[in-house]
């Protein structure tokens, strides 16, 4: 059975025109975080606690679930550390800020200095100077979060949002507006 290649022309035109209403809407978002960093980082962080309040719901209600199990105690213990984490993010979400900025300011400077390290046993290859100017570049962009901390706090983590947002909308965008490869013609013609 073959398909016509014409009568699935109009479901990809939708497709294509509804991913790219979707990329305007990431891109219009992506700017607003940007352009309001300090609303951006709050909603990031305000965010991350509710994720981290609904995992402790949902730790809470495992650990009944399998209290024959063993270890109930511990499940129990586990959920209202994190409860108690989301709770304190929405309670107080400056500290919140600062605390995540920390985290991202120390990640970036650990992996850093694991990208150098890969990079230097990496060296008898032909291109190991670019893991080697990746971990450079991450390891100044953890220096800099760090040095600049507590100043940096209020607008780093949705600007950083804000500019992925953005760059996913902008790559949707341009995905859908480039016609299909012809060797997905040809797929879809021999169908």
């Amino acid at each position: 059975m073959t398909t016509n290649v014409t009568d699935t022309k109009p479901d990809t035109q939708k497709q294509n025109q509804g991913s790219i209403w979707i990329g305007v809407l990431l891109i219009v978002f992506g700017i607003l975080a940007i352009a309001l960093p300090s609303i951006s980082t709050i909603f990031a962080e305000t965010w991350i606690a509710l994720i981290i309040l609904s995992a402790g719901f949902a730790k809470f209600g495992y650990a009944f679930q399998t209290r024959s199990q063993g270890g109930f105690v511990w499940k129990i213990l586990l959920s209202l550390l994190y409860v108690g984490t989301g709770i304190m993010l929405f309670v107080n979400p400056i500290t919140g800020i600062l605390t995540l900025t920390i985290l991202l300011g120390s990640f970036l400077l650990t992996e850093g200095v694991f990208e150098i390290i890969l990079a230097f046993r990496l060296r008898p290859q032909h291109n190991w100077t670019w893991a080697l100017g990746n971990g450079i570049v991450t390891l100044l962009l953890g220096g800099m979060i760090w040095f600049q901390f507590p100043f940096d706090a209020p607008w780093l983590i949705g600007t950083l949002v804000g500019a992925s947002v953005l760059f996913t909308g902008i790559s949707r965008v341009m995905m859908a507006l480039n016609p299909p490869s012809a060797l997905n013609s040809d797929q879809a013609a021999s169908v």
